[in-house]
């Protein structure tokens, strides 16, 4: 019997395949429709992610919103706004590839709740594409780790699982230990920049008086 389509995508070749090869393959991804892990993604795969051979900046969120979904452009929405900001670049600087890549822990929107809210990212995606896609290109010279998923793969990845099992606030509040924790492939982990964490960035004003300017000057160094 012939190999279904989503099982001819996710084989992993006998050979190590090239980035290119990889990012073809996560692109035409239908795992999720076809062999989900729990309910099926309830809209068509729309895979977004923006990688290439030489960015030595990652910026690795959670998952594409509505606005993403519908553009295919990653944080191309008012919370990408906020964080470009934070990271002191402009639009063209974010999104060359050349410069900065971006793969989120899911690369499909997931949908929504209930009540209207995003779900978390796709099980799918890190099981079957992170792990490859990291070993496909050189390592970065920082992962910026937006938000808990994001952190605690790439913290694991990077060999500081002992961070992974703290909340975010406590990740972030110990930023400067996780950063400066490791040599060549460091980590810093960033809330989400949604509206919906202006209060947690009030009560913690040290987060853009005390970190964003060390994020800034990394960034710099890096793009």
């Amino acid at each position: 019997m012939p190999a279904s389509p989503s099982a001819r995508i996710v084989d992993v070749p006998a050979r190590r395949e090239t980035l290119d090869e990889l990012l073809a393959r996560i692109r035409a991804c239908r795992v999720c429709v076809e062999a989900p892990l729990g309910r099926p993604l309830p809209h068509a795969p729309n895979p977004v992610l923006h990688v290439g051979p030489k960015a030595r900046l990652l910026i690795a969120g959670q998952a594409p919103g509505t606005k993403v979904h519908a553009s295919g452009m990653s944080f191309n929405d008012a919370s990408g706004d906020r964080l470009r900001q934070w990271l002191g670049i402009d639009r063209a600087t974010f999104y060359d590839e050349d410069r900065v890549a971006i793969a989120a822990m899911g690369f499909c929107f997931p949908g929504q709740d209930v009540k209207g809210g995003d779900l978390p990212p796709r099980r799918e995606c890190a099981r079957l594409w992170h792990d490859r896609l990291f070993a496909a290109r050189p390592p970065f010279g920082l992962v910026v780790a937006v938000g808990s998923a994001s952190q605690s793969y790439h913290l694991k990845r990077l060999g500081l699982g002992a961070y992974a099992g703290l909340s975010l606030t406590e990740r972030v509040t110990r930023w400067r230990e996780i950063f400066e924790a490791r040599e060549g492939e460091r980590i810093m982990p960033l809330p989400h920049p949604s509206w919906r964490n202006t209060g947690w960035l009030k009560r913690h004003p040290w987060f853009e008086a005390e970190l964003v300017p060390v994020l800034r000057a990394e960034v710099a160094r890096l793009v």
